[in-house]
């Protein structure tokens, strides 16, 4: 379809909470770091490189013992989240507005582990104990 030059009416929806259907063999705790895996299933957050961070999992969802899609997760998104501080490799003020990264389904780190972990936002704020995300 060639570029239009006329207005067009687009259809649009929030996103704030989205639907998405979980990985097999996995199970998602409510309040927890959900991603997309590569094959774009929603997944617990890990350490590895593969994931792209979705938000919050609004809902404990489980699927440990279903096929891909099997169930779905309601995701959480376009807002801050406080993650737990990796103790090992910390976030600290430098960071605000910088990239953080994935260490577990409640837990971001400064770097990216020697390329081991996938991307989870931007910091926007750091308190005591944690990392506010978006």
């Amino acid at each position: 379809m060639p570029a239009t030059n006329q207005d067009r009416n687009t259809p649009h929806k929030g996103g704030e909470l989205i639907v998405a259907p979980v990985a097999a063999g996995v199970s998602i705790p409510a309040g927890t770091i959900v991603c997309a895996s590569a094959t774009g299933f929603a997944t617990p957050g890990v350490t590895a490189t593969t994931l792209a961070y979705l938000g919050m999992a609004d809902a404990n969802v489980d699927n440990s013992a279903g096929a891909d899609g099997a169930v779905s997760v309601p995701v959480r998104r376009g807002r801050a989240f406080k993650w737990a501080n990796d103790a090992g490799d910390p976030v600290t003020q430098a960071s605000l507005g910088r990239a953080c990264y994935i260490v577990d389904n409640q837990t971001v780190a400064k770097t990216n582990g020697g390329n081991t972990r996938s991307q989870a936002g931007t910091v926007v704020a750091l308190d005591a104990d944690g990392v506010w995300v978006i």
